[in-house]
């Protein structure tokens, strides 16, 4: 039996009955097939091995060629999908704080040499170093995190990157558009906290909160170690003349000795990794040129000040020595109650990486053999349908034991183990 009130699994049973009609609406085109293909994926016992073996469940009603002309006929209104997504029920921190995370999860595709947009996508080896480039399609996601011992995220966007796109520009619409979205559907107010978006170290965290400036929104995302930042210009004394510093000194990340004493410092207690310490400096920003992204920017080059936080835990699982974290905040002035806000959100980001193991080793994400981009956007659509459905029907099955509801430990400070 449920230990759940009956109005918390009617309200759940509710939400996922106007989500599936709202689905629905959004199928211009074999609208049917793909709606009957997207219950068969929720429908299927144990993991997705081939998409034909899913024509062959009660829940699809049709052929397997039904199943091939709905990947690759079939259409699907993506914004006003990604509307609905946006006006559902969403997971929040303390204070009703949402926070997003933006990462890149790629689709390989290196025995499909017709397919067309294919880029080179970077992949981890069983070793440290050894990375490698595959071709295959990657895809941008967005997902709001969840708090408390759990890995589900809720995903509100996906956009597949093509070889002529600029990955910073891509990444700055899509936030852009999300975060529109959610203000337009009444998940942000005017009073609210201010949304936070966590990125991992491929993202240019600078570039991102320069462009992202007139939303309310607060980014932390991870730096480089070996990176070289400038410290507030130093005040002006008087009598002095010629123009005035733009920038302060050098901040070196692997040189201590560049660094002056931090404005905040805390320590924090965890479980598995003994001691976590922060230190941070305010208005710590990068020195801008006319190159890469900036190359296009007209005018003098800005000043994105934020707050640079440098963390380290005593050791990692079974007494591995740990090497210190570096990230950036938008966020100016920040207190020390923000700065433990800002580490602590951006290792929920780690969530993001269990999505993408339950889409691929569950759901098939990367299962189908499918030939042209347009028919991936679809299927990556549906899965997206079929995660959400998950996700809004747990209520109904809280006395049941997922696998995936099983916090995953990281060697990166699971949050869960916090």
């Amino acid at each position: 039996m449920s230990l759940l009130p009956d109005a918390v699994r009617r309200e759940a049973f509710a939400q996922a009955s106007r989500f599936r009609g709202e689905f629905y609406e959004c199928l211009t085109a074999r609208r049917d097939e793909l709606f009957e293909l997207t219950d068969a994926v929720l429908c299927a016992e144990g993991a997705v091995k081939s998409p034909v073996d899913l024509t062959l469940l009660p829940e699809h009603r049709r052929g397997h060629g039904a199943m091939y002309g709905g990947l690759n006929h079939g259409r699907i209104d993506i914004g006003r999908l990604r509307t609905v997504l946006a006006g559902l029920s969403l997971p929040r921190f303390d204070g009703g704080r949402l926070v997003l995370a933006v990462d890149v999860s790629p689709w390989l595709r290196s025995d499909a040499p017709c397919s067309a947009e294919r880029l080179f996508c970077h992949v981890y080896g069983r070793a440290k170093t050894a990375s490698q480039f595959i071709p295959g399609w990657p895809y941008s996601f967005v997902a709001v995190l969840e708090p408390g011992a759990t890995s589900w995220t809720a995903i509100l966007d996906a956009v597949r990157l093509g070889p002529a796109d600029d990955a910073t520009a891509i990444t700055a619409a899509q936030l852009r558009g999300v975060v529109e979205r959610l203000i337009a559907a009444g998940q942000w107010q005017t009073g609210d906290p201010h949304i936070v978006i966590v990125s991992d170290a491929g993202y240019d965290v600078t570039r991102l909160a320069w462009v992202l400036r007139d939303l309310p929104v607060e980014l932390v995302g991870r730096v480089r170690s070996d990176r070289v930042m400038r410290l507030p210009k130093p005040p002006r004394r008087p009598g002095t003349n010629g123009r005035p510093p733009k920038h302060g000194p050098e901040f070196r990340f692997t040189k201590p000795e560049t660094w002056p004493e931090p404005a905040i410092t805390t320590v924090t207690d965890t479980t598995h990794y003994g001691k976590a310490e922060t230190q941070a400096w305010d208005r710590v920003h990068p020195r801008l040129t006319h190159r890469s992204a900036w190359l296009d920017h007209d005018g003098e080059l800005p000043l994105v000040e934020g707050t640079l936080i440098r963390l380290k835990v005593e050791h990692l699982s079974k007494e591995r020595d740990a090497p210190p974290v570096w990230l950036w905040s938008s966020k100016t002035g920040a207190t020390p109650d923000d700065v433990d806000r800002f580490w602590q959100a951006f290792l929920r980001r780690f969530d993001l990486e269990h999505t993408f193991r339950f889409a691929k080793q569950t759901l098939g994400w990367t299962t189908p053999k499918l030939r042209t981009p347009e028919a991936a956007d679809r299927w990556t659509w549906i899965l997206i349908v079929a995660h959400t459905q998950l996700r809004l029907t747990r209520p109904l099955a809280a006395d049941l034991r997922r696998p995936w509801e099983k916090p995953i430990t990281f060697d990166r400070l699971t949050p869960a183990r916090v």
